[in-house]
């Protein structure tokens, strides 16, 4: 299609509907014209939100002043997750933004540390890992220091209806225009079967050349009207309710998402400054809404501040995410559980993604290949790591982990895991949005030993070893005397 790109209408506001307005005017700014459709009479999922390191990204791009974004949306620092019962029941681990330690140019560290504990070393991996040490010490504070050993990646907590209000007033200040309404009809070409414009309620038609659903669920546009079709992948992600509820915040608040499992699911809590995030996961085959309910409601640790509210949904993704003229963004391009806070991040990449790709002159097939292939690809890379947790279970309290830990999974993840257990070696895929040290720490985490460490290891004699693994610990732990604890920061940037 010739026609030049001059107007994008969007469906739908919420975080994934005013992130890409955002977005696309702050970087395209007078070249298009950007129209928002959303109803005040339509909810959003806007539940307390943990995100990735990558949302600093985004929030750079805008322009944001991050004291003013953590005080706006009630934001909380997040360092990492902490998984308890995932491995087994009274066992936690750490999956943090970190790195643990310091490789070697062809020898990464945990093969040093495998080397150094069968000489007699009892530490853990985590011990030489700065996220986890600030984690299980509730402190934070931005090092000023350009040694990467010392590196603190972090990314926030936050309300995710909070941050969709404080986006729609930026974005209306930089040029994007609301319309109030519910869609009535879609408009479509006969001949291209491309959307010419949304019919409203009230009447109003509003016409585009590329149109974003971000519509949620409902896939108004993206399934609705184009039957895109939809990739299930619910035989390895077997959960498929979830339920969520605020409760009252605690008086510490911990830099690090909770990710808790039960006997047919796991139960999030994400800490803000106003209360806390909560809900749980489930397998509704295993569970039914009330005994969910009571579950979550029962391990709140702190008073609920209203009912569950229920979520139902099917893990998978549409087969294109970019189909005519329509490119679905959040929740109408597929579903990942929340598991590894990645929601967020996937309208992130989608319409950064699309700025890349944005068809100036018109809509061509190759850029709309492009965007397909790497979504597809971006999907599958994080619905394997999310099965990786269920799968390496070594639960036997419920068929559901026992299931898990027994099925079939995708081969991609199955070759990780056995060159993994062999020899410690972690494969991470071109553009893997997890690093090799979230590969290791979920493996590790969850009871994988390797069989064996790379050789170079035993080019350092064992005394240096031991001394060089000591220093390394010693240098991570230097900073936790002069950090102030995580409540104290969020106290001090809310006075900028």
């Amino acid at each position: 299609m010739d026609k030049a790109i001059n107007k994008v209408v969007i469906l739908g506001g919420g975080t994934a509907g005013w992130m890409s307005a955002s977005l696309l005017k702050k970087l395209l700014g007078s070249a298009i014209e950007v129209e928002l459709v959303e109803s005040e009479t339509i909810g959003t999922i806007g539940v307390g939100e943990a995100t990735i390191p990558p949302i600093k990204l985004f929030n750079t791009a805008l322009g944001i002043n991050e004291a003013e974004f953590i005080r706006e949306t009630k934001a909380t620092i997040k360092l990492g997750i902490k998984f308890d019962n995932w491995k087994e029941q009274g066992d936690s681990y750490y999956h943090t933004f970190g790195a643990a330690g310091k490789s070697l140019a062809f020898c990464q560290f945990h093969h040093l540390l495998k080397r150094s504990q069968e000489l007699g070393n009892d530490s853990h991996l985590w011990e030489y890992d700065l996220n986890y040490l600030c984690s299980e010490a509730n402190k934070f504070a931005q090092i000023n220091s350009k040694d990467p050993i010392l590196e603190l990646p972090s990314a926030y907590h936050f309300d995710a209806s909070l941050y969709a209000v404080y986006l729609r007033k930026f974005s209306e200040r930089v040029g994007v225009k609301r319309t109030e309404g519910l869609v009535e009809d879609v408009v479509q070409c006969q001949q291209t079967g491309f959307i010419k414009s949304l019919l409203l309620k009230d009447g109003l038609n509003i016409e585009g050349d590329l149109f974003i659903d971000c519509s949620g669920m409902a896939a108004i546009l993206i399934e609705k009207k184009l039957r895109t079709g939809f990739e299930d992948w619910s035989h390895w992600l077997r959960c498929d309710r979830a339920l969520a509820v605020p409760s009252k915040r605690f008086d510490t608040t911990h830099p690090y998402t909770r990710s808790i499992a039960h006997s047919a699911g796991w139960q999030w809590r994400i800490p803000l400054q106003h209360r806390n995030g909560n809900g749980l996961v489930f397998s509704s085959t295993h569970y039914s809404e009330e005994e969910a309910s009571n579950i979550l409601l029962s391990n709140l640790d702190s008073e609920a501040l209203g009912d569950p509210m229920l979520i139902k949904y099917r893990t998978g993704r549409a087969r294109k995410q970019w189909n005519k003229n329509v490119i679905a963004i959040g929740l109408s391009s597929g579903f990942l559980e929340p598991l590894e806070s990645t929601s967020i991040h996937l309208i992130q990449s989608a319409i950064v993604r699309l700025v890349h790709l944005f068809p100036h002159k018109g809509i061509n097939l190759s850029s709309i290949k492009q965007y397909n292939k790497q979504s597809q690809i971006e999907f599958e890379q994080i619905r394997d790591f999310i099965i990786l947790h269920y799968h390496v279970n070594q639960r036997n309290d419920s068929q559901f982990w026992r299931d898990l830990r027994e099925m079939e999974i995708p081969d991609s993840l199955a070759h990780k895991i056995q060159v993994f257990k062999d020899n410690g070696l972690l494969i991470r895929e071109q553009d893997d949005l997890f690093l090799d040290s979230s590969w290791l720490q979920v493996m590790m985490g969850q009871g994988i030993t390797p069989k064996d460490y790379h050789p170079i290891a035993n080019t350092i004699p064992e005394k240096r070893l031991l001394e060089m693994l000591e220093k390394i610990k010693a240098i991570k732990n230097e900073p936790l005397n002069q950090l102030p604890s995580h409540d104290e920061y969020l106290k001090n940037i809310s006075r900028l």
